[in-house]
C-alpha cells in the first residue's frame, strides 16, 4: 500500500517530502544525531562546525531518500534500476568475473547501498548478499521480499558459510558489507578513523580458502534521482589463513571503506555506532 501511494506521487514531491521527514527526524526529533556528531568530530576533527552539520543534514536527507526509493523500486521494477545506476569501473568486477572463482564485493552503507546490491542481478550479475537481520521483524521480511523480486539471494550473516562456497564455485558475485560493529567473539580489531573497530573477518577467510577476488564497491548517491557504483581493482588474497594474515586483510578493506568515507563523507550512516565493542583493558592494567 505505501509503496504504491510512493509509486503514484511525482518523484519530485516524494524526494521533498523525504527531505521534510529527513529534517524532522535529525534536527527536531534528533534521532541518534548526539551519537552521529560525535562521531564525524573524532573521524574529522578538522572539520569546522558548519561543515559538520552540513555533512549531517546529507547524510539524514540520503537515509530517507532511500526508504522512498526502496518504496518506489517495487513497482518500478529492472527498468527504474538500469534508468537509476550508472557504473564507474564496471571492468574491473567484469575482469575478476572471468577469472572463474566468482567475486567477492567489499561494500559499506554508503550511498543507497540496499540499491546497489539489489540492481546487481537486474544488470545481469547472478548475486548474493551476506547480511545480519534486521531487529524489526516485518520490515526484514519486506527487504527480503525485495531483494529476492529482483534475483538477489539473501544469505543469513551466520552459518552460511557452505552456502557462500557454493556461490563462489558457481562463479557468482557475493556481497559483505563491512562497516558493521561486531562482537568480540565474532569479529577482530582494526583501526578505522584512528580507532578500533571490531570487525568479521569472514570477508578475509572466505578469499583465503576459496581464491576468489576482492573487489571493492561503493554506493554513491549522485543527486536526488542517480546513483554511481564505484569499482576498484580486485586486492589481493590472504597470504594464508593465519589469524594475522586474516587480520592484515581485515585492517586491508577496513582501510579502503575509510579511504571512501574520507572522499564523500556525508555518503556514510554516521549515526551506526561503530565503535561500540571496545578492545579489552591490557590484564595487568
Amino acid at each position: 500500500m505505501v509503496s504504491e501511494i510512493v509509486s503514484a506521487l511525482p518523484v519530485g514531491l516524494s524526494n521533498a517530502v523525504a527531505r521534510g521527514a529527513a529534517a524532522l527526524i535529525g534536527s527536531v526529533f534528533r534521532f541518534r544525531r548526539r551519537d552521529a556528531a560525535a562521531a564525524l568530530r573524532l573521524a574529522f576533527p578538522e572539520i569546522p562546525p558548519a561543515e559538520a552539520r552540513r555533512i549531517l543534514r546529507r547524510m539524514y536527507a540520503n537515509l530517507a531518500l532511500n526508504a522512498v526509493e526502496m518504496l518506489r523500486l517495487q513497482k518500478g521494477g529492472a527498468n527504474y534500476l538500469q534508468s537509476a545506476t550508472e557504473w564507474a569501473g564496471r571492468e574491473h568486477l567484469d575482469r575478476a568475473r572471468a577469472e572463474g572463482r566468482g567475486v567477492l564485493l567489499l561494500s559499506a552503507h554508503t550511498g543507497n547501498w540496499e540499491l546497489g546490491i539489489t540492481a546487481l542481478p537486474a544488470l545481469g550479475y547472478p548475486a548474493s548478499v551476506v547480511v545480519k537481520n534486521i531487529k524489526n521483524r516485518g520490515l526484514n521480511e519486506r527487504i527480503v521480499r525485495l531483494r529476492r523480486q529482483f534475483g538477489l539471494n539473501v544469505l543469513p550473516a551466520r552459518g552460511a558459510y557452505r552456502a557462500c562456497l557454493r556461490a563462489l564455485k558457481r562463479n557468482e558475485i557475493l556481497g559483505f558489507v563491512l562497516d558493521q560493529n561486531m562482537t568480540r567473539d565474532e569479529g577482530v580489531f582494526v583501526e578505522f578513523f584512528g580507532r578500533p573497530a571490531c570487525t568479521t573477518p569472514g570477508l578475509a577467510h572466505l578469499a583465503a580458502v576459496s581464491g576468489a577476488p576482492v573487489v571493492p564497491v561503493f554506493m554513491e548517491r549522485v543527486d536526488s534521482r542517480r546513483h554511481r557504483l564505484n569499482l576498484s581493482p580486485a586486492l589481493p588474497p590472504p597470504r594464508d589463513r593465519s589469524e594475522a594474515a586474516l587480520t592484515e586483510a581485515t585492517q586491508l578493506y577496513t582501510r579502503v571503506i575509510e579511504d571512501f568515507i574520507r572522499a564523500h563523507p556525508d555518503q556514510w550512516i554516521w549515526i551506526h555506532r561503530r565503535w561500540k565493542t571496545r578492545p579489552l583493558p591490557p590484564a595487568n592494567a
